[in-house]
């Protein structure tokens, strides 16, 4: 049924009422045909687009699959890289701790570790080091220079003469002095004090 101005007046509504009713209505209609009318020329315009759509569908298809192949290749390799890492640390974190057990001195950790072919360890499903008493066994074997033995004591090495006490250096004769720099290497200050005498 049609909103008109005979059917508002049969409503009973007043004239002036329905001057306002009618003309929203109409800006109203007016409003959904412009957009019908829209509609209508954009859905003349779909088959173009989905020919275009197609169109880049295929480029995609043909010319990017190849750049996709290349990410590909990229990521997996970034990916075992990262893998590669993981396990280069998890063995040396290992093979650190069995140098540890072993009783390898700490100071010599890292520089066993350069020299260390760390793609021989391997882990079991648990994460732990698959033979890991032979390799112990190996560590003490080979590395057993760096070995601590408990209860060894350094050589005792006599002072020197020092700066406080330089009456029985200066009282040496330069054969004595000689002899004292050659039994005991190790006396900085012997040297230095030659130095200063020479």
């Amino acid at each position: 049924m049609a909103l008109t101005r005979k059917f508002l007046a049969a409503l009973g509504i007043e004239a002036d009422k329905i001057d306002e009713i009618i003309t929203a209505h109409v800006d109203t209609m007016d409003a959904i045909k412009s957009e019908r009318d829209q509609y209508k020329a954009d859905a003349e315009k779909l088959p173009e687009l989905q020919s275009t759509i197609d169109s880049l569908n295929k480029k995609i298809s043909e010319n990017d699959s190849s750049k996709y192949d290349e990410l590909l290749a990229e990521y997996n390799k970034y990916k075992s890289d990262v893998e590669a890492r993981e396990t280069q640390r998890n063995a040396e974190v290992a093979y650190r701790q069995l140098l540890i057990e072993s009783g390898v001195s700490e100071k010599r950790l890292d520089a066993i570790l350069k020299v260390t072919d760390l793609s021989k360890i391997t882990f079991d499903a648990e994460g732990k080091v698959k033979d890991a008493e032979t390799l112990k066994a190996n560590i003490q074997s080979e590395w057993s220079d760096f070995i601590v033995k408990q209860g060894e004591v350094g050589a005792s090495t006599p002072e020197p003469p020092t700066q406080n006490n330089p009456s029985m250096f200066s009282e040496m004769s330069l054969a004595d002095k000689m002899a004292y720099a050659n039994d005991h290497p190790t006396a900085v200050e012997v040297v230095s004090w030659l130095k200063g005498e020479s």
